[in-house]
C-alpha cells in the first residue's frame, strides 16, 4: 500500500510564512493546545500534587507533609502550597527554605493565612 503524499497541498497556507512567522505561529497554537491543561492546573490540585511541589522545591518528604496539612487545615491548597511557603518567606524575609522549615513545624501560619486569605498574593 503506497501512501499518496499530500504535504505540498497541506503546507500550502504556511508555504509563504518567514521563519519568525512560523516560530511565532508554532508557539501560539502550542499555547492555545496547552492552555486547557494551565486552566486545570490553576482551578484543581491535591495534596499529593502539593508535596510534589514542595519536594521539587528541595523540601524533604519529612517537612512536605506537616506543610501540607497545615496548608489543608487553613484551606490554602488553592492558594498553592508553594507560593504560601514563598510568601511567608518574603514576608519573613528569610530563604525559602528556612521558611518551609518553620511552617512546618506549625510556626507563622498566622502571618501566611492574614495575607494569602486577605485577597494579596
Amino acid at each position: 500500500m503506497k501512501r499518496e503524499d499530500d504535504y505540498a497541498k497541506r503546507r500550502e497556507h504556511l508555504k509563504d510564512l518567514t521563519d519568525e512567522q512560523l516560530y511565532d505561529r508554532f508557539w501560539s497554537l502550542t499555547s492555545e493546545i496547552v492552555k486547557p491543561l494551565v486552566d486545570l492546573s490553576y482551578q484543581y490540585t491535591s495534596p499529593a500534587i502539593e508535596r510534589s511541589v514542595l519536594l521539587r522545591m528541595g523540601f524533604s518528604s519529612l517537612e512536605a507533609q506537616p506543610i501540607v496539612e497545615y496548608g489543608t487545615k487553613w484551606n490554602l491548597l488553592g492558594k498553592g502550597i508553594g507560593n504560601v511557603v514563598l510568601t511567608y518567606a518574603k514576608l519573613k524575609n528569610i530563604d525559602y527554605l528556612k521558611a518551609g522549615e518553620e511552617l512546618s513545624k506549625g510556626i507563622g501560619w498566622n502571618l501566611v493565612i492574614d495575607k494569602m486569605k486577605g485577597g494579596e498574593k
